[in-house]
């Protein structure tokens, strides 16, 4: 267990990395006026430090030393919304990747409440994956028209521009 419980450390600064990220990422949009974007940044702020916090809680509850992570300084400034969100669709990529080298340990090493646990994040990040995608390919199809960036942010603002991608994948119809 000592192994895995050290790669599960190692795996919160991604977390981490990515809440802090995504929290300047909110601020920047927001200093831009584009409240939409910034919010939904925030939420993912917030839930990365919630995904790191399970692996908090699994580790406590296994009886295993928690090493909190030092974090890097994210950047604090984008040339475009859309490098923005290249960005956003890169980390999580790198999470995922992370995610299932964690799952293939505890695989290996048949720690059965740890692949439990990693379950719920590998559906988890299929859903991050597919989200951040979306955003990347609509902000694509936007390119430089301002009206479209507005009516994109204004759907986040409303919270209905990922209805469609969060519905497709848990198998109801927008629900």
């Amino acid at each position: 267990m000592k192994e895995l419980t050290s790669a599960i450390n190692h795996h919160l600064a991604a977390e981490f990395q990515a809440s802090h990220s995504y929290l300047a990422m909110s601020i920047w949009l927001r200093e831009k006026d584009l409240a939409g974007f910034s919010a939904y940044m925030l939420e993912k702020s917030n839930e990365e430090r919630g995904h790191a916090a399970r692996m908090i809680a699994y580790l406590v509850d296994s009886d295993e030393q928690v090493e909190l992570p030092t974090i890097d300084a994210p950047e604090r400034s984008w040339p475009s919304v859309q490098q923005l969100f290249d960005q956003v669709y890169d980390m999580e990529k790198g999470v995922t990747a992370s995610i299932n080298r964690l799952y293939s340990l505890a695989e290996k090493l048949s720690e059965r409440s740890a692949t439990a646990m990693l379950d719920w994040f590998v559906a988890e990040q299929l859903q991050e994956e597919a989200e951040a995608r979306f955003v990347c390919k609509r902000l694509r199809l936007a390119g430089d028209n301002s009206a479209a960036l507005l009516l994109l942010d204004q759907q986040f603002l409303e919270g209905n521009a990922l209805a469609h991608v969060k519905g497709g994948l848990s198998g109801a119809n927008g629900a």
